[in-house]
Order: C-alpha cells, then structure tokens, then sequence
C-alpha cells in the first residue's frame, strides 16, 4: 500500500459530510454476537444469522441470550456493546460478527442510514449495502415504522480493530444530491473542456422512482443541461452530468455550480469545486466506461517536452487504497512518453481483476486514443496491489506490454491471501475443486510462460514487511527457468514505501527505454496460454478461439518456417485455434502442422483469420458460431456484468417474492456503486424489452414464475427455474429452499449475455442475497446451484456447479454434484 495516499484519503473521508441542514441520530448502544459468519472469494459462504433469518428461527436478541452453539461446542451469546469516544463500536466478537441496534421512531418518516466498517446489513429485514473499508460516503435511504426499527449489522474480518460506525441521517429534503464521494476532471488548460464529464451521487429518499430530472451545470457563464436516469425508490444512484468550462482561462479552483431540476424547478442545489490545471501539471480525465455508463477517472503524469509520434505510453496500476491521481502524482513526468493511472474502479476495487481488468483496458484504450504513442512502446507497472496487477495483466496479455515491472507485488491472490477464501488449493471435493477451476483466470502462475512476449523488471524492497520479499524471489525463480529478458533488484533496506523510488525507479525506466513488444513478422514462435478466451484468446499471429473443457487452461505453441513456408502448432486443450493475419503475408501459400498431422498443404492468409477446428482430427473450418462458447462470450456466471448491464426484477410473484427482487436487485446495484464507483439501471420486467436494451448484459432477478422477462430471454435454456423447482437438463431439483446462479447467452446478442440470480421459493431466494460475485477473483462456473443449508453447512448445502458445453447445453463431463 501507498501509504502517503492512503492517509490523504482517509483524513479526507474523515471530515466529508452531506452539506445540507440535516438532524444526525448516532447509535451508541447495541447487542454484539461472533464470529457467526464466513464469507470470502468464492460462490461458497456461511452465515448463521441469515440462516436463522430465512428459517423464521431468529429470535430478537437481549443480553445473555444464547444465538448457536459453534462446531467446536461453545455457546455464543448476545453481548452489550457501547460506542467509544469515536462513536465506533469495537469488540472482539465483531470479527466476523454482527452487531445489532434498535431505534425507535415516533413516527413514519424517511431517513439515510450511515454505516462505515461493515460489509452488509438488514434494516427491517430488508438488505443493504456495505462499507467495509470504511470510506464514508455509503447512505442508505430507509423508511422507518412508527415504534421499534432494528438494524443487524454484518462485520468482517477486521471489525475488531477499524470498528463500526452507525448513524441515521434525517436531511431536510427527500431528493438531494451528495457530495461525499464525487468524480470529477481536472481543467486542463489549452485542451478542448467544453464536454467535461463529472458524476455525483443522488439520493430518493421517497416511495415512488425518480424520473424525469436534470442536472443544470454552470462554470462561469456557460451552462449544459443533463437528462438525469430513473433512480429507484428508496435508493441511490450516481449520475453523470456534463460541464462546459471553456470559459476558463486561469489556473486555480474553479466553482460549478449544480442545480437539480424536476419539472423546470429546482429541488436542489450544490457548489462543487474543481481544479484548473496547466498541461503538464498531474491531472484526473474523465470517461464513460462500457461495463455499465458510469463515469470513470484516470491519473496522468504528462510527457514532459515536445511530443512525438515515437512517445511511450506507460500504464501504472495502483496498490490498495491508493487513489489513481495519486499514483500518477508519484511519478515525475518523462520527456519519453505519458504515464496514465487507472482507478481499478475504487481505490480497493477488484485487485486489477474481473472489472479491474477492464478498466485498465479501459483506460489504456482512451489513453492511446488520447496520447497516440507508438504501437511498440506501450509498458505496463504497478506497486503493491498494483504489482500483483502488474503480474497479472502482464500473463493475460502477452504482446501488449513491451515491458512490464512489478514493483512490491505478490503474483497470485490465493498465494498472497487476498483470496479470503477457505477452499484450499489441494482440495478434493468435487465442488471446490469446480470452484477453483472458475478461478483459473487468476493465477499467473500457470500463466508465466506468456511473460516471454515481454522484457520483465522486478523491483521489490528486501525489508518489505506487507508484501514479503520473497514473492519477487519466487518470480525471480521461476523467470529463471525459461525468461533470457528479466531484470531483479532489491531495494536494500527498503520497507514496503520508500518513497517515490518505491515506483519511480529510474532502472526501471531505463530498462523500459531499451524494449518494443514485437510486431508479428518479428516473432518466429508463438507460446501463449489461456484459461478463458474470452478474457485473453491470442498472441500476435496465432490464438485460441474455444476451449475443449472450459475454463481448464489452454495453451498452443507455433513455429513459423518463412523459409518452407509452413507453421507447425502444437496445441492442449484447444478445440477450435485461429491463425491470424500476419502469419505469414497477404495471399502467400504455407502449410500448416497441428498435434503432428498435416491439416492443410495450401492455407492463403486473407484479411481475416483461418479457423481449425478438432472433431476427432483437425481440420480446417469456417468462424465458429456466435451461438457457441467462444472468444466473444465463455461464461463465467460473472461475465454477464458487463456490456451496461441492467438489473431486471420480478413483479410476478407473490408479494413477498417481488419485494426480495426489488431489494436484491437493489442490494446489488448498491453493491456495485461500493465496489466499483458503479452506476447501473434498476427496472421492473414489465419494462424490459429486448430491442429497448439491446446488446445489453442482464441481470434477471427471480424465476420463471415470478419475473416475466425470462421467456423472452431464457426460453431456451436448459436451467429452468419456477417456484418448487430447478430444472437441469433432464434432472428436477424440488423444495422452495434451492438457490441458484448462472448464466446463458442472450439469444438476441452476437456478445451480451443474461446473469439470473433466483431461489426456487422465498426460502431459497433469500439464501441467495449475500453472495459475493462482486469479489475481485472470486470464482463462479456457468451454474452453481445450493441449497439455503449452504449458510448453515457450507460445502455441504451445495447441490450442483459446472459449466455448460459449446453449445450451451449441459455437459456430463463438465458437471459435479454434492458428494
């Protein structure tokens, strides 16, 4: 961690506030009860207390009053807690606890819950959003009853130490804007900044959705009008909003000033500062991501001097709780090239994985875009956290980075501990060992042989106490077994941050001046491996279209002979392989090998790639369908977040069954903004349509009675879920207890596909609530389908995981069930 960073953000967090005239009730008495609870980066968790939730068993608790009994026969019991001088609850069993309070209301009114250091909650019953990292800007608009409200709150692993806030917020306005926790641009001087891009959380503190608003921004005189999206009741959503400041002409503090407008009326209003910035000074850029509309940021470091069309462009990933302007500020500009920071989507967000990964791809897209640097001389770094996505974006994508430098990271997740998980690496249980399989992307362990499509520098302090020195020993190791272009240097004396230098280490740079990635007539011999085509399916000239056993990893190894004009491929675990243009020449013949047998004596290269597909033997054949798995769409559960989502709930139900999709698929969209500074759509399926969403990732909140969305899009698919049953394949699962997750394609979409979150009854949709798909790393196959004992029993309330075959259907070989 950058630990300078990491104390600006917090002593900022520290002093935000909702700036309006607002009545603030902090709780400084409650009931404590733990650990009850285990929850980390896997589809697999327990929770005791929501088990007793979904059971009806929950009895409210009172001092002494005995919750379980724990698997090693110890009684656990409810305990009184009082808030310190901090106003924070702290005590030993809140590590992996939970806290319960009590307001009680003389009337019915609306309020904003604020918690900070906790991972979840149930106000009423109902789930709410986290905020486990204490940030601060997590508010939650409740409706309170008249008489008794009661609050269980869900505490992680540090609970004990960081502590936990809670406090209820009654604003003087039921529609408001929040400042806490912005995105915002800089004012770069002499550039375009007529069409900034900021976004601002807005809070509807009322029964009914928001519809219909605008946000009014004006920078001195200039003035654009933002259409503003639906928020759903009781809920909150951060919404983007343009600014035109080519008005501006100095550098120095710039005021906005933000109107919310409903029906030409101004409901609300704020004055947000921004900063005016000359050209090379450090500064934020704004953009719209396409996982899901929001607006995102990155930190750049500007070239220093007169650019050329032979600049670098250097990618730099942050560590945990660094913020991306930051990290671009400890670096010092270069006269070589532009150095750009993306977020990770938070400062915690996903350890540079699953939307972590995108953004960085993200990010670099605009970047080349933005900065035009030469095609060779794009590098990829980062430090702590920001290391490890070093490692791992640099195996995903071999051909990308000229060079790639790790700096204080640790390479795999589970090996470092991030994972969180309880599933071990050796494990012999059929459904953990499908659950790790999931997790493959991951590990760049069995990645490494990609490292070779780059020049490698690792830099790591030999005092280092967060992240041991011995990962960059291990790596060392392990790029010495086959690596001929790696350099190592230990920082002597060095501790985790040592100052700038811990980034921007003038070797490093040095060593990134003397490398180009390779074009493709320069590279005689292929090695590239993947556990996901979808993620990552080539290398220059050669790639891996579909998979034979999914998500199990995949590797081809190809030598071009210019002289003979022939290719010879050696392939595992590949059932369709591409050759790419730039193989060999636009309309040169060659012959092509695969796994020792001639497959073809006369292959043209055209504009487009040869596919060869094994059926038995190899063969050459035309595009895979975009119905199959393939590199466009291969699942995971996970996969289906993206292409601006859309969470789509049930209203068919009973009443309690369509109140579980609303708040679900609000908890998630919660979840989401958390998590990853994210901003998505909530409609009731009596408003989806496939052309009105097209091309759109969905996720679909209950089942095939209760949410009337699911015909139009999961028809055909061989999981069928209704109130008593799951279907799969031939197989029938029965009781109202059984959740499920999974995903199928959209039939309608060449890339998009449908994430379904659903209970076969009100029993096991609740069991589904507190999942953690939106986990950095964790691992969730095609399907994963338990019973609510899951919470109680772990691995043992587990009923089926797998994944689909390439055409979507149920594979014998790819399925397991509970032991």
């Amino acid at each position: 961690m950058n630990k300078p960073f990491y104390l600006l953000i917090f002593a900022f967090i520290f002093i935000i506030s909702l700036s309006h005239a607002q009545t603030v009730r902090p709780f400084t008495e409650g009931l404590v009860v733990g650990p009850c609870h285990q929850y980390g980066r896997e589809a697999i968790y327990t929770d005791q207390i929501t088990y007793q939730l979904i059971k009806k068993t929950f009895v409210t608790p009172t001092e002494g009053k005995s919750v379980l009994t724990d698997a090693q026969g110890k009684e656990l019991k409810w305990q009184s807690i009082m808030a310190d001088t901090s106003r924070r609850f702290r005590h030993s069993a809140l590590s992996n606890g939970y806290l319960y309070l009590t307001y009680t209301s003389p009337k019915e009114t609306m309020a904003l819950l604020h918690l900070a250091g906790h991972a979840g909650a149930y106000f009423n019953g109902v789930p709410r959003g986290g905020d486990a990292n204490h940030y601060g800007y997590m508010y939650s608009p409740v409706k309170l009853k008249k008489g008794l409200n009661e609050v269980l709150v869900r505490v992680g692993n540090g609970g004990r130490f960081q502590g936990v806030s809670a406090n209820l917020v009654f604003p003087d306005k039921n529609i408001l804007l929040s400042t806490p926790d912005m995105t915002l641009p800089n004012i770069v001087l002499s550039e375009n900044n007529e069409q900034l891009l900021g976004a601002i959380v807005l809070l509807n503190l009322t029964e009914k959705p928001l519809a219909d608003l605008r946000i009014r921004a004006v920078i001195q005189g200039k003035e654009i009008i933002t259409e503003v999206p639906m928020v759903t009741a009781l809920n909150s959503r951060k919404v983007g909003f343009k600014m035109d400041a080519g008005a501006v002409q100095q550098k120095g503090e710039v005021s906005c000033e933000l109107s919310l407008l409903q029906n030409g009326k101004v409901i609300d209003q704020k004055s947000i500062p921004l900063q005016a910035v000359l050209p090379n000074d450090h500064y934020s850029n704004t953009f719209i991501s396409a996982i899901d509309g929001s607006v995102q940021y990155f930190g750049v470091a500007p070239q220093k001097g007169v650019k050329t069309d032979t600049a670098s462009l250097f990618l730099s990933v942050h560590g945990a709780g660094v913020e991306a302007i930051g990290q671009a500020k400890a670096y010092k500009p270069k006269e070589w090239g532009t150095l750009v920071a993306p977020t990770n989507r938070r400062p915690r967000g996903f350890n540079w994985e699953d939307w972590g990964r995108i953004d960085a791809l993200e990010v670099l897209e605009v970047a080349q875009k933005k900065f035009n640097p030469h095609p060779q001389k794009i590098y990829l770094t980062g430090h702590s956290m920001g290391g490890h996505g070093s490692w791992y974006l640099g195996a995903t994508y071999p051909g990308k980075w000229a060079g790639v430098a790790p700096c204080a990271g640790y390479p795999t997740l589970m090996g470092y501990g991030s994972a969180d998980g309880k599933i071990p690496e050796n494990s012999t249980n059929v459904i953990e060992k499908m659950l790790l399989r999931a997790s493959n992307p991951s590990n760049v362990m069995a990645l490494a042989p990609n490292y070779k499509a780059s020049g490698i520098y690792v830099l790591h302090g030999d005092a280092d106490r967060t992240v041991s020195v011995e990962y960059a020993r291990t790596m060392r190791n392990t790029l010495g077994a086959f690596h001929n272009d790696f350099s190592y240097y230990e920082y002597p004396n060095g501790s985790h941050w040592y100052g700038d230098h811990s980034v921007d280490w003038p070797a490093l740079f040095d060593f990134f001046k003397w490398h180009r990635s390779k074009k493709s007539d320069e590279a005689e011999a292929i090695d590239f491996t993947t556990a996901n085509p979808a993620i990552s399916a080539q290398y220059l000239w050669a790639g891996i279209e579909q998979q034979e056993i999914p998500l199990n990893y995949s590797r081809i190894q190809a030598k071009r002979n210019t002289n003979n004009k022939s290719i010879i491929i050696t392939t595992d675990n590949a059932r369709t392989m591409m050759l790419l243009p730039g193989a060999f020449s636009k309309g040169q013949a060659f012959t092509v090998k695969i796994d020792e047998a001639e497959v073809c004596t006369a292959c043209i290269m055209e504009d487009k790639p040869l596919y060869f597909t094994k059926n038995g033997k190899w063969t050459m054949a035309e595009k895979p369908a975009v119905t199959q798995r393939g590199s466009h769409r291969n699942g995971t559960f996970k996969a289906a977040f993206n292409h601006r989502m859309v969470f789509v709930y049930g209203t068919t139900g009973t009443k309690e069954e369509n109140e579980w999709a609303y708040n679900k698929a609000r908890y998630d969209a919660e979840t989401w903004y958390y998590r990853g500074n994210g901003a998505v759509d909530v409609i009731p399926d009596r408003e989806f349509s496939l052309t009105g969403y097209a091309d759109r990732g969905v996720i679909l909140f209950g089942n095939a009675t209760t949410n009337a969305a699911w015909n139009s899009l999961l028809r055909q698919s061989p999981i069928q879920v209704q109130r008593g049953s799951i279907k799969v394949g031939e197989e029938q699962l029965t009781g109202d207890d059984l959740g499920i997750y999974f995903t199928y394609p959209r039939p309608d979409s060449p890339f998009a596909s449908v994430a379904v979150v659903a209970g076969s009854g009100l029993p096991g949709m609740l069991a589904t609530e507190s999942n953690q798909y939106f986990t950095g790393g964790s691992g969730f196959p095609d399907y994963f389908i338990f019973g609510a004992a899951m919470l109680k029993d772990g691995v043992k309330g587990v009923k089926q995981a797998g994944f689909f075959d390439t055409n979507w259907q149920i594979s014998k070989t790819d399925a397991v069930k509970a032991q």
